[in-house]
């Protein structure tokens, strides 16, 4: 089977970033972005649209998502995307080792590749620093505590609809890493260094 180092984050914990990097120093894809360009191709949906269908509740309830905008069937627009998700997840994971980022890739995974399940947090400060400074996300108007709690309550939310994994307990991953205390450098390199004996 592939390896997978599969990434969930909490927003502005450089998630992503260290995933990019991560992938960079192993010689394998880091598939983020290149994953909604796939689903996007076999969904026929905007790019965008399914950034933020594709992981996050339009609400931060999981109850409110799993009732609201379904047909006379049950079935949702964000059921179809996640199921083509699901399944450009297995047909990576099928082709090649990789790192992919967000869309609970370990859930999906399980049992089809080596999967080494990671989530990266940080402290309220660094990442409120990172998504006004760095990601440049929140307007002169917002506050960018409240868009934290928000978004990770989405992600939360979304977890839960789809997956029996609590997003963000520690007893469902093999590693909860800290960027704010290692930084991002150190946290590629604990990572690869566990890859490595996948």
């Amino acid at each position: 089977m592939n390896k997978i180092i599969a990434i969930s984050r909490q927003y502005g914990s450089a998630g992503r970033t260290i995933g990019v990097k991560l992938a960079d120093k192993l010689g394998i894809k880091c598939y983020d972005s290149a994953l909604l360009d796939k689903i996007a191709e076999k969904t026929g949906f905007d790019k965008k649209y399914i950034k933020e269908s594709g992981e996050y509740t339009s609400s931060g309830s999981w109850m409110l998502s799993a009732i609201a905008g379904r047909d006379y069937n049950g079935h949702s627009i964000q059921d179809e995307i996640w199921n083509v998700q699901r399944e450009v997840l297995i047909e990576i994971a099928e082709k090649e080792s990789c790192v992919i980022v967000g869309r609970n890739a370990d859930y999906v995974l399980d049992g089809k590749a080596d999967i080494l399940s990671v989530f990266i947090h940080a402290s309220e400060e660094a990442r409120i620093d990172r998504i006004v400074n760095d990601y440049k996300e929140v307007s002169d108007k917002e506050d960018p505590a409240r868009k934290l709690r928000q978004m990770d309550k989405r992600r939360r939310a979304y977890c839960q609809l789809y997956t029996d994994i609590q997003w963000g307990d520690a007893r469902f991953y093999d590693v909860c890493l800290d960027s704010s205390r290692f930084g991002i450098d150190k946290c590629v390199e604990i990572l690869s260094g566990m890859y490595e004996v996948l």
